[in-house]
Parts: structure tokens; sequence; C-alpha cells
């Protein structure tokens, strides 16, 4: 069986996931809510 305790212990972050992350949040990404409101406002216009 599982002891998750001793697993939570043993567990370590990967390195690569704070890359990752720095990355994205770096980057103004548009999404699909801020796409749909731009072509309602070009629309409208």
């Amino acid at each position: 069986m599982i002891d998750f305790e001793n697993e939570l212990k043993k567990f370590h972050p990967s390195p690569e996931i704070d890359d990752v992350e720095e990355v994205v949040n770096g980057h103004d990404l548009t999404d699909m809510v801020d796409f749909i409101v731009k072509t309602v406002q070009d629309a409208d216009e």
C-alpha cells in the first residue's frame, strides 16, 4: 500500500515548472474572452 505521507516528504517540484511559469506570466497572452470582446467591438464600429 502507498504511504502518502512518506511520498509527500520525498516530493520536490520540478525546476522546469518554475521556468514555464516565468515564461507564461512574462507574456501578454490573449485568451478567448479578449478575442471575442475585440471582435464584438470591431463589429460595432
